[in-house]
């Protein structure tokens, strides 16, 4: 007889905490909050004392008791107390100490009372004279006259004790890091949202706060859905801010969507026509491009061919995820490419340029939807950098929240995507130095006696062996180098790169390079020992840029192995090549090159930093 399967009884306590944590993404004021922290029980009471309720830290994390059995009002009052820490800005004050804390206590207590959200616990007591007054206000009054005797049990933590910390630098590096979002704008966000909601209720179309029938508009809607619904790019939808001024897109020449990193802002034109099921996608569209930093990424590629590629690459994503549902004013989409990258897609596409200017993006035919045009340099420094991190950030832990939620299925080159965005790259001379080991591994040392031998103090009558390599396979190590000479490379590049060759040349005991120059003709410089490349070499040439030539000759000339591989140092402004043999690219930070490389492509920053990471294929 078969067993028969018993349920899991239910947990009164677990149900109510989760009750309410659900009300909170659901609030209009609180779920920009919500949907950017990361709530868990602290099982080991590491953080939240046994006789406290919750306590938050600044970088979003809030631990509550795991035992304590709260009404669902109740916990709606702990959850929103310890979110208006942050949205409050207590978070940022110098000094975290316990008058602080208990004055942002003072300021949140008042104003929950103000506006009736959740039940407090039942020995809570606003001591009266307080109210009106904000944080600093408080704050100064106690450092002058002390901690008054009657404020106890105001906070979420143990009575007396404090409920805001500020996280650690090593605290859980996984959830935002040292730069959290800024929890200002997310409760203005949700401020803004609260009030259109309660004009709704006001007007007779939604009966409360929380009725899912108010007439939000269709890119609140739209955001709201994504906060709930997919994880992914809840902080990032609850980030930004959603421009729907029909006017404002015409001027802008915007006739679907487009996005403002820098303002943190999204236009959707409310005359595109479309439905909310649509406007899931779209916002999510123009949220993906952000997300996965293609403006960044771009590396001096054509704008529009590059957002071409980008749009081809989101949208069968999100087809695929089933985020809503794509608009039908012809937008890019292919499902063969959802597996590639957009840097391979437009390696792809960019060849038909005829073609791609009859596409179409959300901004039209011809135009971009990041609309910000500041420098790439700009973002690596200062409030570009900062505001970099959050999104990789955002997105990152988006990536973590929605695979541990079990919310759908993000796609595995999605999910790769965004998982590289978190990690540096590693830098370009270091991408060399493991090109050279592929080819030139460590020589066998030899033992032998003939060389004058070693001798120890402690035994100098016993001669030892030194180690040496053998010459004829010293001599086999070689490889070409393709210098684009031509009048638009720039001569510290060169510099540049010719000295990291022949330090890696050297180290990897490479006695001698077979060089040729290449402008319009090839000039064979034949085989030049490592040591001299970056010293004494005489460029030739200076004229226009084409490369095959240098590339046939290195490849059939008798004296140059076969199996040697060709590095090929050039800013991109050159003909189509064709390499029969191994070979790798060397090129200036935000060059490309017009064609599919088949090797490796280094990326050298103006300033020798490090920037990108191998592209094309072995």
């Amino acid at each position: 007889m078969p067993r028969k399967l018993t349920q899991a009884p239910k947990d009164p306590a677990r149900e109510a905490l989760l009750a309410a944590w659900g009300y909170m993404h659901r609030h209009p004021m609180l779920a920009p909050l919500a949907s950017l922290m990361f709530m868990q029980p602290d099982t080991n009471f590491r953080h939240c004392p046994p006789d406290g309720r919750a306590v938050v830290f600044t970088n979003g994390e809030l631990f509550v008791h795991p035992t304590r059995r709260l009404e669902v009002e109740e916990w709606i009052y702990v959850f929103a107390h310890c979110l208006l820490h942050l949205g409050f800005g207590h978070g940022e004050h110098a000094e975290i100490d316990g008058a602080w804390n208990v004055a942002g206590d003072l300021a949140i207590g008042h104003f929950l009372d103000q506006v009736k959200i959740g039940r407090p616990w039942p020995d809570l007591m606003l001591p009266e004279g307080y109210a009106g007054r904000d944080e600093q206000q408080l704050y100064r009054r106690f450092l002058h006259e002390g901690m008054p005797t009657d404020i106890a049990n105001i906070g979420t933590g143990a009575p007396r004790g404090r409920d805001l910390w500020r996280s650690a630098a090593t605290q859980n590096p996984g959830w935002y890091g040292n730069h959290p979002p800024n929890w200002r704008d997310a409760l203005a966000a949700g401020l803004r949202t609260a009030v259109v909601v309660a004009v709704e209720v006001a007007g007779g179309h939604a009966t409360s706060l929380l009725d899912d029938t108010a007439k939000l508009s269709l890119g609140n809607q739209a955001r709201q859905w994504l906060m709930s619904h997919f994880p992914l790019l809840g902080a990032l939808a609850a980030a930004f801010t959603l421009v729907e001024d029909p006017a404002m897109c015409q001027r802008m020449d915007i006739p679907i969507a487009a996005v403002s990193e820098l303002m943190k802002e999204v236009y959707l034109n409310p005359h595109a026509m479309l439905d909310e099921v649509e406007m899931r996608f779209v916002l999510a569209h123009e949220l993906m491009h952000v997300g996965l930093r293609h403006d960044a990424r771009r590396q001096g590629r054509d704008p529009f061919f590059w957002n071409v590629a980008c749009d081809y690459v989101i949208n069968a994503w999100l087809v695929e995820m089933g985020v809503g549902r794509m608009p039908q004013q012809n937008l890019l989409y292919d499902p063969q490419l959802k597996a590639e990258s957009a840097e391979a897609v437009y390696d792809r596409i960019v060849t038909d340029r005829r073609r791609l200017r009859k596409m179409a993006t959300m901004r039209g035919n011809g135009a971009g939807e990041v609309l910000d045009d500041r420098a790439p340099e700009w973002w690596q420094s200062g409030a570009g950098m900062d505001l970099d991190a959050f999104y990789r950030s955002a997105m990152s832990q988006g990536l973590v929240y929605a695979e541990s939620s079990g919310r759908g299925t993000i796609p595995a080159g999605l999910a790769e995507e965004i998982r590289s965005l978190a990690q540096p790259p590693p830098p370009w001379d270091v991408q060399l130095a493991r090109w050279f080991d592929m080819f030139f591994p460590p020589l066998e040392k030899h033992r032998s006696f003939a060389h004058p031998s070693r001798r120890q103090m402690a035994t100098p009558d016993i001669p030892r062996p030194s180690l040496y390599a053998l010459d004829e396979e010293r001599q086999a190590r070689t490889f070409g180098v393709l210098l684009d000479t031509s009048g638009s490379m720039d001569r510290l590049t060169l510099a540049r790169a010719l000295g990291a060759v022949a330090s890696y040349a050297l180290s990897h005991d490479v006695p001698a390079a077979r060089v040729v120059f290449c402008d319009a003709v090839a000039y064979d410089a034949g085989f030049l020992p490592t040591e001299l490349i970056a010293e004494r070499v005489t460029l030739k040439g200076r004229g226009g840029t084409v490369l095959q030539p240098g590339i046939d000759l290195l490849q059939r000339v008798e004296d140059f192995s076969p199996d040697a591989p060709i590095l090929i140092i050039t800013d991109g402004q050159c003909d189509v090549l064709t390499v029969r043999r191994e070979h790798a690219y060397l090129i200036p930070q935000g060059a490309t090159l017009p064609f599919t490389p088949r090797g490796p492509v280094f990326q050298m920053a103006k300033d020798g930093a490090a920037s990108g990471s191998p592209s094309g294929k072995r």
